[in-house]
């Protein structure tokens, strides 16, 4: 084989090389855009089986802070003694069971946000303990009156995991 028969092979072959280049480029670039498509197809639709259930689990978490809220478990949960102390076992008691029948709901939310529930209810257990620490509480309805008081100089600590969970929400929908 001289030059000539090589360089008119070259010839021959080099449009069928570029061709084939060419079409593994679009080829190429077809299969990596159906295979974005899909993956984008799939996010979306497990957004919208997933976002119902993050909606239930925010739900939850704000029914959870509004049944602790001191104001409204001091009215719902009745003393079943004279002991002030045993009065505010009972209403620890009841926020821990509280929060231990939500505990599931965590994987739902963002880590802040279940930080902010965990620390609106352990202020309220806080709340709760320092009222009942006091010497001159020797009712449950003086335990009561304490801690409602106290709620009048300042908001109670659920309002603020109430807000998150609200802003929380607002940017999910």
């Amino acid at each position: 084989m001289n030059e000539t028969d090589i360089l008119n092979f070259l010839y021959a072959i080099l449009p069928s090389i570029v061709v084939g280049l060419v079409a593994f480029y679009f080829f190429h670039t077809y299969s990596k855009n159906e295979e974005n498509r899909r993956r984008f197809l799939m996010l979306r639709e497990n957004r919208k089986t997933s976002l119902p259930i993050r909606l239930q689990a925010y739900e939850r978490l704000a029914l959870f802070l509004e049944r602790i809220s001191p104001g409204k478990i001091l009215f719902r949960v009745k003393a079943n003694s004279e002991d002030p102390h045993l009065y505010a076992s009972l209403l620890i008691g009841t926020i821990e069971q509280e929060f231990e029948h939500n505990l599931a709901q965590q994987i739902y939310v963002s880590n802040e946000c279940w930080d902010y529930v965990k620390t609106s209810k352990n202020a309220t257990i806080s709340l709760i303990r320092k009222a009942s620490s006091r010497e001159n509480i020797s009712s449950p309805d003086q335990l009561r009156e304490v801690i409602l008081k106290s709620l009048m100089d300042k908001q109670a600590p659920t309002d603020a995991g109430l807000s998150y969970i609200k802003k929380e929400v607002r940017s999910l929908i």
